[in-house]
């Protein structure tokens, strides 16, 4: 009987947790060329600033729906030697780099939009299941630090990203370029993203193996459940919540378009994506809805399943996630044109001060991410002296201040301090809440539930999307340094919601 009983699984040696974080470098230098030059690349082909937040939204409406399916995907795969997680590490990184390939030799505004919802979609292919291998292969005690390293990696890469445009430049490669034409030293960071993507998530893939399924359970983490299909919702459930959000997703939309038929002043079309979100919530509901009726329990039935029954821990973390990403996302979209136009006056995204400023944007997220890759050391040590929410309040608060300072600092070179605040939310964002959310998950549902969670970042993203260029164009009056305000305000809405979690 006593060999029956689950062992503890094995601490993992800084040697091997450094290994197994080293693809997040090659993810997020990907991350970091998109965030830094996209809204630059669709301002040279032509879009209006109020334009820009729609143009992104093909991305995250992409991986709103890749993130379950890849984590669901994951936690029933086993190929052997190749593993459960790692296969999807190398797909992603694989379509990721063909599109960095692309993205500079676009021509035309459609192309860059659907080149971005390539590699956002193809990013999150690699990224989703890192989220659970760190739940996999690391106890509990250790998690903290896993995510902390691969903090530490994603500001390495992002930093380095970042400064790639400025740093050519500097070496005598062209920053800017004809009406239309992405500029050389924008063309270079690219593919040299494409090269080092591949080759982070290589070097993970090669130096790290993972638990076979006999070892998942010898460690009690996994039994007969990981086999069984158990779905908890009612059948009459799934329809009523189909019902229930179907109807109200068309109403929503019907209304919004009677209305833009007749009002003066027409609200932003980009408001369908919220109202045909609501709508396709319910339409999936009812389709999992007629599989559960007729006997099959698919991955659509799963995954609905789980999303009526996200542990309350989740649901806590989720809201907190919501209001982060969404003062991020209006940092990323926002910052070239905003900063453009408080510090030098300019909205035309081919003169030397708006390019300046782009390139100066680029070394001010170097400096973010980089100040988050050295708070990655102090976060251990912070959640051991207090807690994992008190350190994640703090650390929101100092990134909310951060945002906000945008406003008051009227010379680019004080912006380095906003970017201390920044950088030690970003550091935060990227490990306390898996670290507080891989204690609440069943492991055999570790990858669906990290690909569920992320819905939390992609529904801000797409309402950042649709409602800042409303908010920029109708309530700002075009100044969009309020919208970085903005988003100040809303990451300390999400470290006071940190006060709601106990035990963690």
């Amino acid at each position: 009987m006593q060999d029956s009983l689950p062992i503890s699984k094995p601490k993992l040696s800084l040697g091997q947790i450094i290994n197994m974080s080293v693809g997040f470098f090659g993810i997020q230098f990907a991350f970091g060329l998109q965030n830094a030059n996209v809204s630059r690349i669709f301002q040279t082909l032509g879009a209006k600033i109020e334009e820009i937040p729609i143009l992104w939204i093909a991305a995250p409406l992409t991986g709103l729906l890749i993130q379950p399916i890849i984590g669901h995907m994951s936690d029933r795969t086993w190929l052997g030697k190749l593993g459960r997680r790692r296969p999807y590490f190398m797909a992603g990184a694989i379509f990721a780099a063909l599109a960095l390939f692309v993205f500079p030799g676009v021509s035309a505004l459609w192309m860059a939009a659907v080149t971005l919802w390539v590699l956002d979609a193809s990013i999150n292919i690699s990224m989703e299941p890192f989220r659970a291998f760190v739940g996999d292969m690391l106890p509990d005690e250790q998690r903290t630090a896993g995510f902390a390293m691969q903090s530490f990696f994603i500001g390495l890469g992002a930093v380095i990203s970042s400064i790639l445009p400025y740093m050519l430049t500097a070496f005598g490669i062209s920053n800017t370029a004809e009406p239309g034409i992405i500029p050389d030293s924008v063309r270079i960071s690219f593919i040299t993203g494409a090269i080092v993507f591949v080759v982070a998530i290589s070097y993970t893939v090669f130096t790290t193996k993972e638990y076979s399924p006999d070892e998942m359970k010898s460690f009690g983490e996994t039994g007969e459940e990981e086999h069984t299909t158990t779905i908890k919702t009612a059948l009459k459930s799934f329809y009523r919540k189909g019902l229930m959000w179907a109807l109200a997703g068309a109403v929503l939309t019907a209304f919004l378009f009677f209305y833009n038929q007749n009002a003066a002043q027409p609200l932003e079309k980009e408001l369908y994506v919220l109202t045909g979100g609501v709508l396709a919530f319910g339409l999936f509901q009812l389709l999992a809805g007629g599989f559960y009726s007729a006997g099959k329990k698919n991955g659509m039935v799963e995954v609905m399943d789980d999303l009526n029954h996200l542990p309350v821990t989740m649901k806590k973390l989720a809201i907190v996630q919501f209001f982060s990403w969404f003062a991020l996302f209006a940092m990323w979209i926002y910052s070239t044109p905003a900063l453009a136009q408080h510090l030098y006056g300019t909205t035309d995204a081919s003169s030397p001060e708006y390019n300046r400023i782009g390139n100066w944007v680029g070394v001010l997220f170097a400096w973010y991410n980089g100040f988050a890759a050295l708070f990655a050391f102090l976060l251990p040590v912070l959640a051991k002296k207090f807690s994992r929410p008190s350190t994640h309040l703090i650390a929101l608060l100092a990134g909310g201040l951060g945002l906000i300072s945008f406003y008051l600092f009227k010379n680019e070179n004080f912006l380095i301090i906003s970017m201390a605040g920044v950088g030690f939310a970003w550091s935060s964002i990227l490990a306390m809440p898996y670290s507080m959310l891989t204690q609440s998950l069943p492991q055999h549902k570790m990858g669906v539930y990290m690909g569920i969670f992320n819905f939390f970042i992609v529904i801000p993203q797409i309402l950042a999307a649709t409602l800042l260029g409303f908010f920029t164009k109708n309530i700002f009056d075009g100044n969009a340094i309020y919208t970085i305000v903005l988003g100040g305000c809303s990451m300390i809405v999400a470290a006071l919601l940190n006060l709601r979690l106990k035990g963690l």
